[in-house]
Order: structure tokens, then sequence, then C-alpha cells
């Protein structure tokens, strides 16, 4: 009797071609590449795993009812949240994410960002455009203090990265954490407004739950120290965009350096494109040169083991949102 390959719905945004790296799959799987929702609708009955590459998309909610034979559902991506709709959280269908492949490139543009703010290289870029002399004196890292919310594993490489170079870390985490050896010391969420005050720069790392969606409003940014800068990895939605615009207006912080937006892309027109003490990038904090073959192989890595029957890599905690520390393993 002839074994049945398995069948590997791949969902893309609209245009993109299949990733690379997934050419190991040939003979071991069925690959049917979909970009939209007529498309997934087609594939969608006969499909044993959905690898999601599109992390903004809502169409899987609207084709779940057709997913007869599915039996998990991955996405290429660390934030799950457009994945998370009710009907997928309440079924037994494992849900993992691409935890570990991001950690280090994202801890390393927070990195360039503290350092771009402490340095000052915002003004000594323009001024050598103008060709204009100015010394000028900047800021130390040494001695500084960073809050990070979120202490998963991308909020973990921040920490370790930022204390070597000399900053005090302190997390924030849905519960207070005792010995934690990446951070100093690692708070409750519900003592965020109680930390900020003393935090030179606020790195948020979380993702998006329910819990997180908000949390930087103008009580946050109130209460955070007027030289303060906030650095947001995260989600999007996590910050309350007119709030911010209206503390960086207001001199209640000093700045900001944003990778993620509630409207992406950023809308040419926003505010935020004119503000001197803002540096936007465009959700890419992430994203190494290599990135994509990377979280090919890490599927593959997982598919193996789905086909051995070995348990899965990264299996998201789908009532938290995340993976939970105990369920990552990842080859780093």
């Amino acid at each position: 009797m002839a074994v049945v390959s398995p069948v590997i719905v791949l969902l893309t945004a609209p245009h993109d071609p299949p990733p690379p790296g997934l050419e190991p799959l040939e003979g071991l799987a069925q690959v049917v590449h979909v970009d939209d929702r007529e498309g997934l609708l087609k594939a969608i009955p006969a499909a044993d795993i959905l690898l999601v590459t599109d992390f903004r998309t809502a169409i899987v909610r609207e084709a779940w009812p057709l997913a007869e034979r599915l039996r998990w559902v991955h996405a290429t991506s660390a934030g799950v949240d457009a994945l998370l709709f009710p009907e997928l959280i309440a079924s037994e269908i494992p849900l993992t994410n691409a935890r570990g492949i991001f950690d280090r490139s994202i801890a390393e543009y927070v990195l360039g960002l503290t350092l771009l703010f402490a340095k000052d290289f915002r003004t000594t870029l323009a001024l050598q455009e103008q060709r204009v002399w100015r010394h000028r004196e900047t800021e130390r890292m040494q001695g500084r203090h960073a809050l990070v919310v979120g202490a998963g594993s991308i909020g973990r490489q921040i920490a370790r990265m930022l204390r070597a170079s000399g900053l005090t870390v302190d997390g924030i985490a849905s519960r207070d954490r005792a010995d934690d050896p990446d951070f100093d010391t690692v708070h409750g969420s519900g003592r965020l407004l109680e930390r900020l005050p003393e935090a030179d720069y606020v790195v948020i790392a979380a993702p998006l739950t329910d819990a997180t969606r908000g949390m930087f409003n103008t009580e946050a940014f109130t209460a955070m120290a007027p030289t303060a800068r906030l650095i947001n990895i995260g989600r999007g939605p996590i910050v309350v965009t007119d709030d911010l615009v209206a503390a960086l207006r207001k001199g209640a912080i000093a700045g900001a350096a944003l990778d993620v937006f509630e409207e992406e892309p950023l809308p040419p027109d926003h505010p935020l494109w004119e503000m001197d003490q803002v540096v936007i990038s465009h959700h890419m904090a992430g994203d190494f040169i290599g990135w994509q073959a990377a979280l090919s192989a890490q599927f593959i890595d997982n598919f193996e083991r789905w086909s051995e029957g070995l348990p899965l890599r990264n299996i998201v905690d789908k009532e938290r949102g995340y993976v939970p520390p105990d369920r990552g393993n990842n080859k780093q």
C-alpha cells in the first residue's frame, strides 16, 4: 500500500513567493502554496498542516470550518495574535511559532537604538550632511537603567545584551520571579506603573494579548521619567499611538524608537514622521540576512519531529498567547 504524504498548506501574504529553504520537504510532503482567501478555502479541506507566513492574516478563521483533516498549525513569526481566534483556541490542534529565531537579531537592534539615543547619532549624521563641525557631549550607557516589558525569550536576550553594555535591567512579566539569571529583577505586570519612573529606557518586548493591548497609554507615559526613551519591538497595539504623540509633544518622555505600529504601514502624513526625537523603522527589527531560510529550517526540524511522533517544539499556550519556557527547547 502506498504511503500517502501529508499535505502542508502554505499561506503567504498576497503575491509573496514561497520562502526559501523548504526544498528538503520534497518527497516527504505535498506543499500547496496559497496567497489569498479563495486559495485557502479551496486547499484547507485537504490540509494536514497549515504553515502561515503572513502573521497579519485574518482569513484563517473564515477557512477554519473547512479544516477537516488539520492536525497542526505553525506560524513563522513570534507573535501569533492574528491566529488566536476562539475556534482555534478551543480546538485540540497545536499551534507553534518561530520562538528563538529572531531573539538575537532583535536584541542587537535594541542595543543599537539605545546607543543611537545615548550617543546622539542622529545629530551627528545631520551635522555631517550639513558639513558642520560642532563638538558635543553625549551620555554614557554604564549606570543607566532599562525596563524590559516582556521577559520571554526575546526579552531575555535583550536583557543579556544591555547588561553586558553596563546597564541594569529589570523585567516585567506576568508574575514576580526571584533570582532570574538574565534580569536584575523581574516584577509582575501589576507593578509596571510603579517601576516606570526609574527607567532610562523602556523596551516593549511583550506579545499582544488582552492584557497588553493598550498597556502604554497616557497613564503609563505620565509615569515615565521625562528623560526616558521608549523602544517598541513588540506589537504596535500595545502602545496607544495618539497618547504617545501627545506625550512626546508635551515632553512627558524624551523620545521613542518604534519598529511596530497600530497601523502598518504608518501613513505618510502621520505626525510621528516629523518628530526629531522619534526613530521609525519598518517592522524589521528581527529580519537579519537569511531569516527566511532560518524559519524554514526551524519548521522542517519540527516537521521531522511531528512525522516521527515526537513532541513539537514551541507549542503556544493558546490561552496566554505565547510559548511558556517549558515548551520552547529551541536549537540555538
